[in-house]
């Protein structure tokens, strides 16, 4: 019987605001969580170079093999655990991060490396005090997102947390706020008597989930992030009896309840969604690829095997696709644009030179008819879109057909010997996989092109 693939159960510490206790709630988080379930896998990695995680979890002599840096170049997620203390596994930081921010291509790059990592049980994201694209992918790919606020700065900033959700079109109910480092001596008059009970009710107020529990502010607490020994120790085994170890259990039971009534984690959603989304890539892709003619579109001959085929076709209403091969199009531009002699050999220097300049090139045949007129304009943009040439050329009819009227006619030709209200687009591809113009991405960017160039003429 196939093994279950695990997907993890993710939840995202995140604050613009730095000092608010993050990366403490984070790291005692996951110890309470595995040590209120010691069956359940309970793992943790960090965005922030600090390394807290490290000194928190690592093992004295054990071998290192591999970062969260690791994780962001698609190894697998379960292959960079690492058995750390108290029970919880953790993947290394790394300081090359920033290097490594343009393989995030979009913020859902994250969802995608986890829902693929094979990580079971529940992982703790620690990130960055701020909001770049390693931070956005951490929401994004998050069940329960904890925000921890200590006072109305931190409060202020959660708004661009929560305007981010709502410019992505992400639902607000993965984000729950919690007042944290919260000084109980300090008491107020009035209808809010302490700051837990006033932040509660400005981020009520506001629209914002917040929790009704909150943690501590602690000296205890904070000297175990801070003492002559230079470790860092966790509140579970050195804060007992201390209101804050009883805000933790509280915190840990809440998201434990959370864990467990959720039937499906978004890295299973996403899991599905992305399957379902490369089948439909690959179903695009072939509906393309079977549109296309056999034959290269200057010529009429069927495309050889060894020819080089270094164009793409396509007419802009999708009527017609096709392929041309590099030494016909050389050929038609030097017949029937340039006026030089297309009997060239391939080593002349004009043959050359027109060749590279088509390769970087795109290439638009637009029919003019009206008033017994019917010509083409021919432009040429660069590989952006930027227009670089136009001509106009008359059609001629039969017998008296050139090239150039053959090609427009055989790509563009409408009713009744009239020519459609499109244009042939010509691209230049790479030819040894004209093919991989046709491919979703690649594709896309092409047509992309198209309606840039479309708006031009």
């Amino acid at each position: 019987m196939p093994r279950m693939k695990s997907y993890p159960y993710v939840i995202t510490v995140s604050s613009e605001k730095g000092g608010v206790g993050k990366t403490t709630l984070a790291m005692n988080l996951a110890i309470f969580l595995k040590a209120l379930h010691e069956d359940l896998p309970v793992s943790i990695f960090s965005f922030d170079n600090h390394f807290s995680i490290d000194k928190m979890f690592s093992i004295k002599g054990q071998p290192l093999t591999g970062s969260v840096a690791d994780l962001l170049q698609e190894t697998p997620g379960a292959q960079l655990l690492h058995t750390g203390q108290y029970g919880v596994n953790y993947i290394p930081s790394s300081n090359s991060l920033p290097e490594l921010k343009g393989n995030l291509n979009g913020p859902m790059t994250l969802a995608k490396l986890l829902a693929n990592s094979e990580i079971p049980g529940i992982v703790v994201v620690d990130t960055r005090p701020d909001l770049d694209i390693m931070t956005q992918n951490a929401l994004y790919a998050a069940d329960r997102v904890i925000v921890p606020i200590k006072d109305m700065a931190s409060m202020d900033n959660c708004r661009n947390i929560f305007e981010l959700f709502d410019k992505r079109g992400l639902d607000r109910k993965s984000l729950t706020l919690i007042p944290c480092l919260i000084d109980e001596r300090i008491k107020f008059d009035g209808l809010f008597k302490d700051q837990k009970t006033l932040l509660r009710a400005f981020a009520i107020n506001r629209g914002y989930r917040c929790l009704d529990l909150f943690i501590s502010k602690s000296p205890k607490v904070e000297s175990l992030n801070t003492n002559p020994d230079g470790r860092i120790y966790p509140i579970l085994t050195h804060g007992r009896g201390t209101d804050v170890y009883t805000q933790f259990t509280q915190l840990a039971q809440t998201m434990l309840e959370e864990y467990r009534a959720t039937a499906e984690p978004r890295s299973v959603l996403f899991d599905r969604w992305q399957k379902e989304e490369n089948q439909r890539k690959k179903d695009a892709y072939f509906g393309r690829l079977t549109g296309i003619k056999s034959q290269c579109l200057v010529c009429g001959e069927e495309l050889r095997q060894d020819a080089e085929i270094s164009f793409y076709c396509e007419a802009s209403d999708g009527g017609v696709t096709g392929f041309m091969e590099a030494d016909c199009f050389a050929s038609f531009l030097m017949s029937a644009i340039y006026n030089i002699d297309d009997n060239l050999p391939a080593d002349d220097p004009t043959r050359m030179m027109i060749n590279e300049s088509a390769q970087e090139s795109v290439y638009v045949l637009d029919p003019v008819e009206g008033e017994g007129r019917r010509s083409v304009n021919f432009h040429r943009f660069d590989l952006t879109g930027g227009h670089l040439l136009k001509k106009e050329f008359p059609l001629a009819t039969a017998p008296q057909r050139d090239r150039f009227s053959t090609l427009v006619e055989g790509t563009l030709a409408g009713y009744e010997g009239n020519l459609r209200d499109a244009f042939l687009m010509v691209h230049p591809i790479p030819g040894d996989s004209p093919d991989s113009i046709l491919v979703e991405e690649n594709y896309r960017e092409m047509a992309k092109l198209k309606r840039m160039i479309a708006s031009q003429i």
